[in-house]
């Protein structure tokens, strides 16, 4: 009880993340910072590894984002929310990965490794069970390999909104377009990741994922 009761205690404590970017900014806070740090690491490594399917990569990628938030602490708006500032820094650091990849032509944005697929699996939802059939993990493999072959604009919402549960509106804050642009990529994105899941699942163990009674937008959770 004693250990309940003083979690709850700390927890009615615990700084919102805009005060804690407020003591780094104005205090060069480093407690703050760490505690930012602890709460945004693993979401922020997540959206690197599936905008950019290398897991090893991704880690650095998040520690870069965390650099930049507090190299750039003088430039943070406290009028807007810290988790919009930090997916905007994260997905623009993504964006540049993508571009550098894509000159070096050592990767092609409408393919992706095998080694680098089994590496997603490491961030898989939450509410996946480790034991999952054979035919969920196929599935889980189809959604990211399609996933990747999705360009940047498309690949963004699915992202924030199925994996991290984004709303629209606050998608939309974060790459600052209007909401009804945000949803009607959405629309496009579900009907470009059911058109290339199609022909994956046409054989195999999983040729009958397309048509069980389920929601569309579930394929991609």
């Amino acid at each position: 009880m004693r250990t309940a009761s003083f979690a709850s205690i700390r927890s009615f404590f615990a700084i919102s993340d805009e005060q804690a970017m407020w003591r780094i900014q104005t205090q060069d806070d480093e407690a703050a910072f760490a505690q930012l740090v602890r709460r945004w690491e693993a979401p922020i490594q997540r959206l690197c590894v599936r905008m950019t399917g290398d897991l090893h990569r991704s880690e650095d990628l998040a520690q870069e984002a965390f650099s930049r938030v507090f190299a750039k602490r003088k430039d943070y708006q406290p009028s807007g929310k810290f988790s919009t500032w930090l997916w905007r820094i994260a997905l623009n650091l993504c964006y540049d990965e993508l571009r550098r990849r894509q000159r070096r032509e050592e990767t092609s944005l409408d393919s992706m490794r095998g080694e680098a697929i089994a590496a997603m699996d490491a961030f898989a939802a939450p509410e996946s069970a480790p034991d999952k059939s054979l035919v969920e993990q196929e599935r889980s493999e189809l959604v990211r390999k399609a996933l990747m072959q999705l360009t940047e604009m498309y690949r963004t919402v699915l992202v924030l909104r199925h994996y991290e549960d984004l709303k629209f509106r606050e998608i939309a804050d974060v790459l600052n377009l209007p909401e009804g642009t945000v949803k009607s990529r959405m629309a496009e994105a579900l009907t470009q990741m059911s058109r290339l899941l199609k022909p994956m699942l046409a054989h195999g163990p999983a040729k009958n994922l397309m048509t069980r009674s389920q929601p569309k937008e579930s394929l991609m959770i």
